[in-house]
């Protein structure tokens, strides 16, 4: 087995990538990561914004025939598959009794079952990868119950117990499947949210206090988390959830004193 050249800034040198929800946020952080590292990516998303370096697909991961057409395009013109990014996703607001069946199904659709058909569509290409890694981006709110998050932290809930699972069905295979847990994230959905807040700059503060290091996460420090999982450098590393937010989940620390 041929090894990745040694220099960690290429890491993923010459391999091949698929990156879903890749057109902005956390995805196109990911994609832009995964190019400067040596990475061929190729972005899937309803989003047919144009990423400089990566190839695109038009693709719906709610919609199987659109994922099966995509991930065939993608490993056409890649050339094969080594790594698998399932980031698309959407939000959800409300506790148990705020949204009808239709939403609630709506949004497993695209961010518990958009990972399956993605995974098992890219199975067959993985299986022929000396690197072969999934990640999955998953959230804080699978490990910690937080108001008015109910539809949402039960799909993420969902993401985790599947990425487990997965890490032990593919494991024998040589296929490694991990995720990675964002707190609170500078992107484009949580500055939707605040646009839409009475108050968007006090609902900005009570939002960056809430993590113990007082400010959003940012794209560029989740992205370096799911480059690490996917990397042919962490091959040790799988059934693992990378928490990046702030110490929320592992730290209990004292108040802050007021000035």
């Amino acid at each position: 087995m041929s090894s990745p050249r040694s220099n960690e800034a290429l890491e993923f040198y010459g391999l091949k990538a698929v990156v879903t929800g890749g057109a902005s946020g956390i995805g196109l952080a990911v994609v832009e990561s995964l190019l400067s590292r040596g990475c061929h990516v190729a972005v899937l998303d309803r989003d047919q914004s144009e990423v400089p370096g990566a190839h695109f697909v038009l693709c719906d991961v709610s919609d199987d025939a659109s994922v099966r057409i995509a991930i065939a395009d993608a490993v056409k013109t890649l050339g094969g598959l080594d790594v698998v990014v399932n980031n698309a996703g959407i939000g959800a607001q409300g506790n148990v009794e705020a949204n009808d069946d239709d939403e609630w199904h709506r949004v497993f659709d695209v961010n518990v079952f958009g990972i399956v058909r993605v995974s098992r569509t890219a199975l067959p290409s993985l299986r022929e990868s000396h690197y072969a890694a999934i990640v999955n981006t998953c959230s804080i709110a699978a490990e910690i119950g937080l108001p008015n998050r109910a539809l949402y932290s039960a799909t993420k809930g969902a993401v985790l117990a599947l990425t487990r699972a997965m890490a032990a069905d593919y494991l024998n295979e040589g296929i490694r499947v991990n995720c990675v847990n964002p707190g609170t994230a500078d992107t484009p959905w949580v500055k939707r949210l605040l646009s839409q807040a009475n108050d968007p700059e006090a609902e900005l503060k009570a939002l960056a206090a809430r993590q113990p290091h007082h400010r959003l996460v940012s794209a560029d420090e989740v992205a370096g988390a799911i480059c690490y999982l996917a990397s042919p450098l962490s091959g040790s590393t799988t059934g693992t959830a990378l928490n990046v937010d702030g110490g929320l989940i592992g730290l209990r620390l004292p108040p802050r004193s007021v000035e």
